[in-house]
């Protein structure tokens, strides 16, 4: 299962990511991770090109709303069907506002990437 991760918006802070991308290496994902302050147009193009399987968004800045309803906007523009999911800090009351935009999964705020890991390999059992 190919991931593809991203920081959407003009969120600086990538450490989280980057260990999130390794632990999801040492599973057995192939990774790719976008680099920093992509716009949501950008992150889908990426996806396409690559032929991600599943998108990762992590946002630290308080953006996430706004964020996920312009990934299930620009996602049913462009017709790509495969799940996306948003982490980072994200309290747990908006967890299912962020479903409800049609993220397949939110994890907040504390997350472990052990939890993470274990729900793409649900989603690579399904492929």
């Amino acid at each position: 299962m190919k991931i593809l991760l991203a920081k959407p918006g003009l969120d600086g802070h990538d450490v989280g990511v980057k260990v999130l991308a390794h632990g999801l290496k040492d599973a057995g994902f192939e990774v790719v991770y976008t680099g920093l302050r992509k716009s949501i147009e950008t992150i889908v193009d990426m996806a396409v090109e690559r032929q991600a399987d599943a998108i990762g968004l992590s946002i630290l800045s308080g953006t996430h709303l706004i964020l996920a309803e312009r990934m299930n906007g620009v996602m049913a523009e462009r017709k790509l069907d495969i799940p996306w999911l948003v982490g980072g800090n994200i309290p747990v009351l908006d967890v299912p506002k962020l479903e409800a935009s049609g993220a397949a999964k939110a994890f907040p705020t504390g997350s472990k990437i052990q939890e993470i890991i274990e729900y793409f390999e649900t989603l690579n059992t399904k492929k």
